[in-house]
């Protein structure tokens, strides 16, 4: 399926007595690249939902953010992290030698982050870590069905972008011919009032004319284009029919669309750009250039593609 790389989930899952929200959000990006954020307490859960993620998204930066709530009050203790406030003071001493003055005390210890946390008794580890996991597996299914909303969007757009593309090389391949003959029948004028009545080699207008067509000839690059462009038409429709067919959880199986995609934008590119430094003729010119602009909106676009 399509997916962009932009994309949103939220999953709140409350359960005897604790609350779990998972909070999912992502940007563009060349790799995968996720931050999870969790609190100290659960850092060993880090690796599970990391794994969990990577089965749903292939590419972009993507930033967890996990939040635990116990809403029960029985069985709580605290626990004192003695090695972790030695290790704040330790670096008090160190900022002494600068000339401040230390006012550290004991209350003010305790409020830096870590050093006084609360534990419930009643934890159990597997089951806490089946409860993270599973909550982070909604999360997932509601992020990867905003990214494919978005993907089969932004599919769509670039359809009708190269639907036009082909309108403007439809006009230059048309246009060549004409252009030919045009060059021809001033060549033969021209030769014709310098030599007045006398006889006009036609072979030399021919080897002339046949130099010019060497000169702005653009058959190959208009049939790179236009294959390049039904491909990535394929690609496109191709994606967005499995994602319209599909269920939420294929998206397990995915498919790195967005850079097959990029690399056709770019010989896309690559053939437009040649198509203008050999034109000579205005409108070609004017074509070529609407051409090179669909190709700059395209480009950018599956740049955000996964």
């Amino acid at each position: 399926m399509i997916k962009s790389m932009t994309g949103f989930g939220r999953y709140e899952r409350t359960e005897d007595g604790r609350r779990l929200t998972i909070e999912i959000k992502s940007v563009n990006h060349r790799y995968f690249d996720a931050a999870i954020k969790l609190s100290r307490s659960f850092c060993m859960f880090e690796n599970n939902l990391r794994n969990i993620l990577k089965k749903y998204a292939a590419r972009g930066k993507i930033d967890v953010f996990v939040s635990y709530e116990d809403m029960g009050s029985t069985n709580i203790s605290l626990k004192f992290n003695k090695a972790l406030a030695e290790e704040y003071l330790r670096c008090f001493r160190e900022m002494e030698k600068l000339g401040l003055k230390n006012d550290i005390t004991v209350a003010s210890l305790s409020r830096f982050p870590e050093v006084l946390t609360m534990e419930d008794s009643r934890i159990n580890e597997d089951e806490l870590r089946i409860f993270f996991e599973e909550t982070m597996e909604h999360a997932c299914e509601l992020f990867v069905e905003s990214r494919r909303r978005e993907g089969e969007n932004l599919g769509k757009d670039i359809l009708e972008k190269l639907e036009g593309m082909m309108v403007h090389v439809a006009f230059i391949e048309e246009k060549f011919p004409q252009i030919l003959e045009e060059y021809r029948q001033k060549l033969k004028d021209k030769t014709g009032e310098l030599l007045e009545n006398s006889q006009i080699d036609e072979a030399r207008i021919a080897t002339e004319l046949v130099l010019y067509t060497d000169k702005i000839c653009v058959d190959e690059e208009i049939v790179r284009l236009k294959s390049h462009i039904s491909a990535m038409k394929e690609e496109l429709q191709s994606g967005i029919n499995d994602g319209i067919n599909s269920k939420i959880n294929t998206a397990i199986l995915s498919v790195n669309h967005g850079k097959k995609l990029d690399f056709l934008a770019q010989e896309m590119n690559r053939e437009a750009n040649t198509i203008l430094s050999k034109a000579n003729n205005l409108e070609i010119t004017n074509h070529g250039i609407e051409l090179k602009t669909n190709i700059e909106k395209i480009r950018e676009q599956v740049q955000n593609i996964e």
